[in-house]
């Protein structure tokens, strides 16, 4: 569970990196210490209300983040998000520079360009396509490492399901959403795998969260240079940092808490699915806050890919009990 916590540790002090903390890659680390649901009914829905909670914050932080972008420029919301959660971070986790090696450093550097590529493609896609669609299309990028991952002949079946939907979407071609917006989705799902990847490496070799507090850093520095070239004094005026801060503790301080809480006694595997029901709570955000309603092709293909999500997390947690049994 390394990746798990070193996405969503900061919560322990009352502070979320990746976007969402990635369900595939939790499917891979089995169950938190002390995990499980717990006794009484009761006591096992909380973790599944947190985890639901904490899917909510970060869809509709990123439903404020797109009414940010007229203000503020996608670059410069980015650029807000990455800047305050860096500060939130530093200041709570104040982790420690000395006594790591040459490897360790390049490891969060890694860590914190796939954070800062990932989130800079996210909300430029955003900036032009409907929240749940590219959702959807960044999701697909967690699915592909798990089908690598895995090589097993069943996810090729949720990989096709996945491709099915990606199809619908396009409607025959994605000039119909845009094919800028749906190819920087993509680019966003790739960064999200390379995210997943470094994430894990970032947790074995730092205590507590400081790796993740020192790749935000890294993030919000590289992201920095794009976002005062877009929005230059814009990103100065009170209402949009403001805004700019809500996003950063919707989308990054709130679900992490949320989600460390429910790690604590909800099962990996179990939150994995959970995590896989995302571009759904996108959907809702954008069509509560934004007003982009979905076509019923729309819907069914978020479903398509929402399904092989949870088929690709479930066939690889039951190939790794079947491997611990033998």
């Amino acid at each position: 569970m390394n990746v798990q916590r070193s996405a969503a540790e900061p919560a322990a002090a009352a502070v979320a990196v990746p976007e969402a903390v990635p369900a595939l890659d939790a499917a891979d680390h089995g169950t938190p210490p002390g995990g499980g649901t717990g006794p009484g009914r009761g006591a096992g829905l909380v973790p599944i209300v947190l985890v639901v909670a904490g899917g909510l914050s970060v869809q509709f932080g990123s439903a404020i983040a797109a009414l940010l972008m007229p203000r503020a420029g996608a670059l410069g919301v980015v650029t807000l998000r990455l800047a305050a959660a860096a500060l939130i971070l530093l200041v709570v986790c104040r982790p420690k520079l000395r006594g790591h090696s040459r490897a360790d450093w390049g490891t969060v550097v890694a860590f914190g360009v796939a954070m800062g590529g990932m989130n800079t493609l996210f909300y430029q896609a955003l900036d032009r396509i409907p929240l749940g669609i590219a959702v959807t299309l960044e999701v697909l990028g967690p699915l592909a490492l798990s089908v690598f991952a895995s090589r097993r002949l069943i996810n090729v079946v949720w990989a096709g399901l996945a491709l099915v939907g990606v199809v619908l979407l396009g409607g025959g071609g994605f000039d119909r959403l845009d094919p800028v917006g749906a190819a920087y989705a993509l680019g966003a799902g790739a960064m999200w795998a390379a995210y997943i990847v470094f994430s894990a490496r970032t947790g074995r070799r730092f205590p507590q969260a400081d790796g993740l507090a020192l790749a935000m850093v890294v993030a919000a520095v590289l992201s920095l240079p794009l976002g005062l070239w877009e929005s230059g004094a814009k990103l100065t005026v009170p209402s949009t940092l403001a805004l700019g801060a809500a996003v950063a503790v919707l989308s990054s301080v709130l679900p992490y808490t949320l989600e460390l809480m429910a790690l604590r006694r909800l099962p990996a595997s179990t939150f994995a699915v959970m995590m896989s029901l995302e571009p759904a709570i996108a959907a809702t955000a954008g069509f509560l806050i934004l007003n982009q309603a979905l076509s019923t092709t729309d819907a069914l293909a978020i479903a398509l890919v929402i399904g092989a999500s949870m088929g690709a997390v479930r066939s690889q947690t039951g190939a790794r009990k079947r491997r611990e049994k033998g």
